[in-house]
């Protein structure tokens, strides 16, 4: 079985003198950039590691400040400066792919109560979670990505939620 990468962020820059670097995340995966996690440097480089383990993470702003295995300098951190970090699909939640465009986009909708909401045709990123905008019989309804609204997907691939009341109404409105 051949294994899948995500791009789980980008390097920006190094902070302070003892090798850490401040990364923008991708696709709202900062909850699950954790210590202890192994990632892949993309592109590799040529002499020294091409694989490094997150021994810390901080908030910075709205980035996260990152120390990493055998990076303990500064010199040692700029050289990772604009390259992106990966990880195995396999060491990340299950549920992954519903922050993933390739996933999402075009997939059918389906509440508990009310069936059919429609059909996934953009993803808007915003502070707190993404938001599907979902066109159908209900018009668009912007429905927010997070764990008590999206259940998962079903056989069929289309995702399944749970809306609260109110917002098919809302975003009718």
């Amino acid at each position: 079985m051949r294994t899948r990468y995500w791009t789980i962020a980008r390097i920006g820059r190094t902070h302070g003198r003892d090798g850490e670097v401040v990364a923008g995340v991708v696709h709202s995966l900062s909850p699950h950039l954790h210590e202890g996690l192994r990632v892949w440097l993309v592109p590799p480089r040529l002499k020294g590691p091409r694989t490094l383990v997150i021994t810390g993470v901080a908030a910075q702003g709205e980035r996260l400040r990152l120390s990493l295995s055998g990076v303990t300098d500064m010199d040692a951190a700029s050289h990772l400066v604009g390259r992106s970090l990966l990880a195995r699909e396999d060491d990340l939640p299950g549920d992954l792919g519903r922050d993933d465009l390739r996933v999402v986009m075009g997939r059918e909708v389906v509440d508990e109560a009310r069936g059919v909401v429609g059909t996934i045709e953009d993803v808007f990123e915003t502070p707190a979670n993404d938001l599907w905008s979902v066109r159908g019989p209900y018009g668009e309804v912007l429905v927010p990505v997070v764990g008590d609204i999206v259940m998962g997907q079903d056989e069929q691939g289309r995702w399944l939620v749970r809306l609260p009341r109110g917002l098919v109404e809302v975003n009718a409105s």
